[in-house]
């Protein structure tokens, strides 16, 4: 059986049998994340996004809802199409927010919070590096760090 080769010199995943996570790997091990739960609906996007509170990052913004829910965490992603136009790569931007989320939220975000967190276009290209450190300082200037040991 031969090995499919991937364009532009990227790696696949080992751990992942599709193609979806070619340029970068989640550093979290699956047993370490805390459960994030899912925004979905519309209106609950729309409640978050209306608090005003969040911070504008090159590849992302997140808006951060304060809500008691007994100590969890929810976490709703957007990408429009005036962001990107084609459907692979909204899909993309979303794919590297959900890892974003799992490796940061899922480690050192507060719970009691909902966040919404849209991508940009630069999302594409920056480095998943640099947006791991985009996103701890966001959460920071939002007050929204919590160390978990």
């Amino acid at each position: 059986r031969e090995e499919k080769s991937f364009p532009h010199n990227l790696t696949r995943n080992p751990f992942c049998k599709g193609y979806g996570a070619l340029d970068f790997i989640m550093h979290t091990l699956k047993k370490d994340i805390t459960h994030i739960g899912r925004l979905k609906k519309r209106a609950d996007f729309l409640r978050v996004q209306s608090t005003k509170t969040r911070w504008v990052t090159p590849s992302f913004v997140v808006n951060v809802l304060e809500q008691e829910m007994d100590g969890k965490v929810l976490c709703g992603f957007t990408v429009t199409k005036k962001t990107a136009s084609k459907a692979v790569d909204r899909n993309r931007i979303k794919r590297r927010l959900r890892a974003l989320a799992n490796d940061i939220i899922g480690q050192k975000g507060a719970t009691n919070r909902i966040y919404v967190i849209s991508g940009r276009k630069d999302a594409l290209e920056i480095p998943y590096e640099r947006m791991k450190k985009d996103m701890l300082w966001a959460l920071k200037r939002l007050e929204c760090v919590t160390e978990k040991a």
